[in-house]
C-alpha cells in the first residue's frame, strides 16, 4: 500500500506515526514489523517509542533501513548488551546501581542512532522515559523536550531498573520509559491522523508454573510485566485518539532476555504486520477506534466460574453475575479489536474465553439479530 494513495492523492495523504512498544530482545520483532511497513510504501509522519522499541524506532528515524536493521539482528550476542557488573556488586553491594554495565548497551545505541538532538534530526522522533528524580514521564522529542542528544534519551528509555544504570538526559536522570509508558500511543496520537502500533512485550501475561524458583530477576520481570500490562490495557480501554492499527505479534512464548529466537522474532513480526495492514484502510475511514476488528464470542465455563465477581467488578459493561453466583456475558457476541479480548485475563479460574466466531456461528447471530 503506497503512502500517496491511501486516500487518493499525495496532498491528503493520512500522517501515520509508528509507535514500537517495550519488551526487551523480544523488541526485535520491530525490526520485522518495520520491514512490512516499508514493503506497504507507507511513509510514517513520525516515530516513536518506549525501551527496546524507542532504540527501533530512533534506527529508523536516522534513516536505517529495515534489511540493514535484519543484518544486524541476526548478528546480536547476548554480550553485546549484557555483561554483569561484578566490580560493582563487588565493591558498593546494596549500593551498585545496576546488575549490568552500561557501556555495551551504550555502543548499541551509538551504533544504530544517529548523533545530534531531536532538532537536528532527518526525521520527527519521540522517545518515552521517566524521570527518576521526579516520579513523572517524560518525553522527549515533544516541545520543550528536543534540545537533548538522542542518544542520551534512547538509552534512558532502555534503562531497565536494576538491569543497567539511569541515563542523564540533559539534566534528568531518567529510567526506561516502560516504567509508566511502554507503548506510547496517546503522546503520538496528538499531531498524526492514525498509528500503527506494534505491542511486543506485554499484550498478555502468560501462565508461568515455577517463577518464584528462578531467581530475583525473573521475579521482578514478571511483577514488572504485570504492572505494564495493566497500565497498558487502561491506556488501549479508554482510547479516544485517532484510528489505531494495533499489531501483536505472538512472541509471550520468548523470554525477555532470550537470544535463541531471533530469527523468528524478526519473521513473526514481519507477518503480523503484514497481516494486519490488510485493515488499514477500515482504520483510515473510521473516525477513532482500535483496529483490526473481529466478531468474537465470550463464553463462560460454568464449572470452573467460582462466582468471585472479579470479571464484573472489572468490566461491568460485558459481564453479569446470575442468582446461582454463575458469571455470564451480558452479551454473548461482540466486534473486538485486539485490545478488547484481555479483559477475560480478570477471571482467576480461567473461566472466560474469547474466540472468533465460527462463520456458521457469524451468520446464524446475524440473523437472530435481524429478527
Amino acid at each position: 500500500m503506497n503512502s500517496t494513495n491511501v486516500t487518493g492523492s499525495k496532498a491528503t495523504a493520512p500522517r501515520i506515526a509508528v509507535v514500537l512498544g517495550g519488551g526487551a530482545v523480544k523488541g526485535l520483532a520491530h525490526v520485522g514489523a518495520l520491514r512490512a511497513i516499508r514493503e506497504a510504501g507507507i511513509v510514517p509522519a513520525l516515530y516513536a517509542g518506549s525501551s527496546i522499541g524507542a532504540m527501533i524506532a530512533a534506527a529508523a528515524a536516522s534513516g536505517r533501513a529495515p534489511d540493514d536493521l535484519m543484518a544486524r539482528a541476526l548478528r546480536v550476542r547476548r554480550r553485546d548488551l549484557f555483561r554483569i557488573n561484578h566490580m560493582g556488586m563487588l565493591m558498593e553491594r546494596m549500593l551498585s546501581r545496576s546488575i549490568y554495565l552500561e557501556a555495551p548497551l551504550r555502543a548499541l545505541c551509538d551504533e544504530l542512532v544517529d548523533d545530534g538532538t531531536f532538532d537536528s534530526f532527518r526525521h520527527p522522533l519521540l522517545v518515552s522515559a521517566v524521570d527518576l528524580e521526579r516520579g513523572l514521564p517524560v518525553v522527549f522529542g515533544r516541545s520543550g523536550f528536543r534540545d537533548v542528544r538522542v542518544r542520551d534519551a534512547v538509552y534512558a528509555s532502555c534503562a531497565l531498573p536494576g538491569f543497567f544504570p539511569p541515563g542523564v538526559v540533559g539534566n534528568r536522570v531518567c529510567i526506561d520509559g516502560g516504567t509508566m509508558d511502554n507503548l506510547p500511543v496517546s503522546i503520538a496520537g496528538l499531531e498524526v491522523d492514525a498509528i500503527i502500533a506494534v505491542d511486543v512485550g506485554i499484550a498478555d501475561v502468560p501462565h508461568a508454573v515455577g517463577v518464584a524458583e528462578q531467581g530475583f530477576a525473573t521475579i521482578f520481570m514478571r511483577a514488572a510485566s504485570m504492572m505494564m500490562h495493566e497500565m497498558q490495557q487502561a491506556t488501549l480501554t479508554r482510547w479516544a485518539g485517532p484510528p489505531m492499527l494495533l499489531v501483536r505479534p505472538t512472541v509471550s512464548h520468548i523470554g525477555w532476555f532470550s537470544f535463541a529466537h531471533v530469527e523468528e522474532l524478526l519473521q513473526v513480526g514481519y507477518d503480523a504486520t503484514r497481516a494486519a495492514l490488510t485493515h488499514l484502510l477500515d482504520a483510515l475511514a473510521a473516525p477513532g477506534g482500535i483496529f483490526p476488528r473481529q466478531e468474537m464470542e465470550v463464553t463462560v465455563d460454568r464449572d470452573r466460574c467460582t462466582g468471585c465477581g472479579l470479571c464484573v467488578a472489572h468490566h461491568p459493561a460485558l459481564m453479569g453475575l446470575g442468582r446461582d453466583q454463575k458469571a455470564y456475558p451480558l452479551q454473548p457476541v461482540h466486534n473486538f479489536s485486539p485490545a478488547d479480548t484481555a479483559f477475560s485475563r480478570c477471571c482467576p479460574s480461567a473461566a472466560i474465553t474469547v474466540a472468533p466466531l465460527a462463520p456458521r456461528d457469524l451468520a446464524t447471530e446475524r440473523l437472530v439479530q435481524s429478527a
